[in-house]
């Protein structure tokens, strides 16, 4: 499939590469990695990088603006994006073909080429890999690529805390390394904290309820974010947190926005996307995400990861 995919690749003059909504450093890694290498690669190409850019990640890459007319005759590769519906600018479907990358389970197998990888700890880390494929076929590694591989990698594994880390992810990253990614700078700018973003997560440390089956919780109001100035995006930055209390085996944030609230679910070891996709989500069996639109759903996931936990 990665041979297939480079060789489809090599046949458009044009290529508009997409991710997810509320995009992730996995997710501007893949999808700005690919598009370096495809640039370094073969310079006479078309490459577009394209969906909403998220502020706090945009010192990695800034996203284009390209018109309808621009699809025509266009590859579109979509990166990290596991359903259809969390395609980040739906004009995914108006190019003349449609590679997914994916390392989710393949719960929506949309596209005409599909290499899903549900064992890789990032499709960051499977983006190098084509490239590792690809080299005697023409790929190039470039030093932005390098960073932005390297950047997915570090936020999808935790800083390679994740079970999702592999002895091939450790051995990615050490080449990665070898070709100069200046980490220390990097991880700076990944996990630099606002002050109003430091000051709610001394909030959720001192608010967060955890019962005797270890199942934690949190629950961020909109009024609470308006509070402490905190956007949607920012708060679900300090999901992980609960995950180093003693005796939390699962964990869930609830996020309101303005028309929904957002799960957030997290666990050490008890698989918990089917619980997502009762609520309309899914994702990786320990880190999975849904969407509820009341208080009243937020006890009842509460309930059911308590069920969960038994």
């Amino acid at each position: 499939m990665k041979l297939e995919i480079i060789n489809t690749i090599k046949e458009y003059d044009k290529i508009i590469i997409h991710r997810h909504v509320r995009p992730d450093p996995d997710a501007y890694g893949s999808q700005c990695g690919l598009a370096e290498i495809l640039k370094a690669s073969f310079p006479e190409k078309e490459i577009y990088v394209v969906g909403a850019s998220d502020p706090s990640l945009e010192f990695l890459y800034t996203m284009d603006e390209i018109t309808d007319d621009q699809y025509e005759n266009a590859l579109v590769i979509v990166c990290d994006t596991a359903n259809q519906a969390r395609v980040s600018d739906q004009r995914y479907t108006k190019g003349e073909k449609l590679i997914k990358i994916d390392h989710h389970p393949n719960e929506d197998p949309y596209g005409d080429l599909l290499w899903v990888d549900t064992t890789a700890s990032s499709v960051s880390e499977m983006i190098y890999e084509l490239y590792t494929e690809g080299k005697e076929h023409g790929l190039k590694l470039s030093k932005k690529a390098v960073e932005l591989i390297y950047a997915g990698i570090v936020g999808d594994t935790g800083r390679f805390l994740f079970p999702s880390t592999s002895p091939k992810t450790f051995h990615y990253a050490s080449e990665l390394v070898s070709e100069g990614v200046e980490y220390t700078k990097l991880y700076n700018e990944l996990y630099k904290t606002k002050h109003n973003v430091a000051k709610l997560s001394g909030y959720v440390l001192q608010n967060f309820s955890v019962n005797t089956e270890g199942a934690a919780s949190m629950k961020l109001s909109k009024e609470l974010l308006e509070e402490y100035e905190v956007t949607s995006s920012e708060a679900s930055q300090l999901v992980g947190m609960l995950g180093n209390i003693e005796g939390v085996k699962t964990w869930v944030f609830f996020v309101e926005e303005e028309d929904q609230i957002r799960v957030r679910l997290r666990s050490k070891e008890i698989v918990i996307n089917g619980l997502a996709r009762k609520f309309n989500g899914g994702g990786h069996p320990l880190a999975a995400g849904a969407s509820i639109y009341s208080w009243d759903e937020a006890d009842e996931v509460i309930a059911q990861l308590t069920e969960l936990c038994k």
